[in-house]
């Protein structure tokens, strides 16, 4: 997985500066996840893996995805097709969308709580996280019986554990030490 991300960053990278200069980020994250899809697709996965030509590959993809892609997201399918890598794809649709996120400062936080959050409380903590992160919140919110009692916040590497469980586990670590 590593490596495909690692073949995929240059492409990625290419086309989110572009999308940034020519102002068509959204645009080009449309592009991106459509074409992905096409080559998360069972039977264009096996005919892109199995030995048909540049040329071939292009031209069904490009037919494929037809009016989804401008002129420049075709550009960027010939480049991939002429360097056999249509099958990262999905890796570099990904990759521009962290890039996206991180350039609208934006970050989708996942939430796990034991009941269903009402729009009040989401309000609330959306604009908490806001504040905390200073970027533009997004929640994932997640039900989760064995929580038992409070939240869970993860927004990235940040953990934040208000839940009961967490509470007596960081206790019980405090008295054993």
């Amino acid at each position: 997985m590593s490596e495909l991300t690692t073949v995929a960053r240059p492409y990625a990278k290419a086309a989110f500066d572009y999308a940034v200069e020519a102002n068509a980020v959204d645009n080009w994250y449309e592009m991106l996840v459509f074409a992905a899809e096409v080559s998360n697709n069972e039977t264009m996965t096996s005919y892109l893996s199995g030995g048909a030509s540049v040329e071939q590959a292009r031209d069904l993809f490009l037919n494929v995805c037809d009016s989804q892609l401008d002129s420049n997201g075709q550009n960027l399918i010939k480049v991939m097709a002429e360097n056999e890598r249509l099958l990262v794809l999905p890796q570099v649709a990904s990759l521009f969308s962290e890039l996206k996120a991180e350039y609208e400062k934006e970050v989708t936080v996942d939430v796990t709580s034991a009941v269903e959050l009402t729009a009040e409380q989401q309000t609330t903590l959306s604009a908490a996280l806001e504040k905390r992160l200073a970027r533009k919140v997004k929640l994932n919110c997640i039900v989760d019986v064995n929580v038992v009692s409070g939240l869970i916040i993860r927004a990235g590497d940040m953990v934040i554990d208000g839940s009961i469980r967490g509470k007596l586990n960081r206790l019980a670590t405090t008295m054993q030490s």
